[in-house]
């Protein structure tokens, strides 16, 4: 599944270290689905029931990490919010300290009230349970927690990008960028291992067309009604342009593509930009298989580009309660 690196201006742990988390992520989930298949074969109910009822004691999500372990971490770290992080500066107590916290919540969030029939129900109702997992990492750090939004857990498109694609695919949804000190909203934007995809949605009622155009508005046309909807094409080359200018800057040579994408309707467009991809229904298939298949591991320079990416990213986020009384006690001593 896709990983979720930065959603709107939330913090993210993959802005800590961009060469750290994606890999650590795929090795965290294949433990768990490997330990959830063979407890799932061998009839463990203790997965599926007990240990569900066992661990029901909290459904928040972005819940603080147990004290023992802050009480083990106090005085390992402290980052800036503008700092610049890499591997080499992780210290190495902190990596593994923050690892065993991690695979509890993994472990934790993989429980379910009943065992499944078949093991492809298995696997649904596990990408559902780490999709939740996801949403934690990229709306808080051991440090610092954004104020979560739980539509987000509904939002169906996230689920597409996150649930539908490989995990070498790093997903920005809706990031806010800081574009001279101004905050600005782009769309979606993919980085995988050979390109970066801004994408666009146009999709309302089943079999809409939409008719495209240069202007400042498409004309979408279902049941015989037609209704105005704005040009996706603007959001999309401004998104397109601003990623563009930031890899420049960093010296970054990496393929910029840019989609509208309408699943379950067509676009009518002759004339379209030719730097711009339509896939609607006709040839949506043809498309998404193709991003399916793609199974190139990570690469170095796909990495550097989100982490360029990140980098001018807003983000928006207060220090943990147990960290700011930590502050105030080195203070008063």
């Amino acid at each position: 599944m896709g990983q979720l690196i930065k959603l709107q201006d939330y913090v993210s742990r993959y802005e800590q270290n961009i060469y750290l988390y994606p890999s650590r992520f795929v090795r965290l989930k294949k433990q768990q689905w490997d330990k959830l298949k063979i407890g799932w074969e061998n009839g463990d109910s203790s997965i599926f029931q007990e240990g569900f009822q066992t661990h029901q004691v909290s459904t928040d999500w972005l819940e603080d990490e147990k004290q023992p372990l802050m009480d083990k971490l106090k005085g390992l770290l402290k980052f800036g919010k503008s700092e610049t992080i890499d591997e080499t500066l992780f210290d190495s107590e902190l990596e593994e300290t923050e690892e065993e916290s991690e695979e509890e919540s993994l472990d934790f969030n993989t429980s379910f009230t009943y065992r499944p029939d078949t093991l492809e129900d298995l696997k649904y109702q596990f990408l559902d349970q780490i999709f939740r997992f996801q949403m934690k990492w990229a709306s808080s750090t051991l440090t610092e927690k954004s104020f979560f939004d739980k539509r987000y857990y509904y939002d169906e498109r996230l689920k597409y990008f996150l649930q539908r694609f490989p995990d070498t695919f790093l997903v920005l949804y809706h990031p806010l960028f800081l574009i001279k000190k101004a905050p600005v909203e782009l769309e979606t934007i993919i980085i995988n291992p050979t390109g970066v995809w801004c994408i666009s949605f146009v999709e309302e009622e089943d079999l809409s067309v939409f008719i495209g155009s240069k202007e400042r508005f498409w004309l979408k046309r279902v049941k015989g009604k037609e209704k105005k909807i704005l040009n996706p094409i603007l959001a999309l080359n401004r998104t397109g342009k601003i990623v563009q200018q930031i890899f420049t800057m960093n010296e970054i040579d990496f393929p910029i593509y840019k989609a509208v994408i309408c699943r379950n309707g067509y676009i009518d467009y002759p004339a379209s930009p030719f730097d711009v991809q339509l896939i609607e229904k006709r040839n949506y298939d043809e498309w998404f298989n193709s991003m399916r298949n793609l199974r190139s591991p990570l690469k170095h320079n796909q990495l550097k580009g989100a982490q360029a990416l990140l980098q001018y990213c807003q983000t928006t986020s207060i220090r943990r309660l147990e960290w700011e009384l930590n502050d105030e006690s080195k203070n008063v001593d």
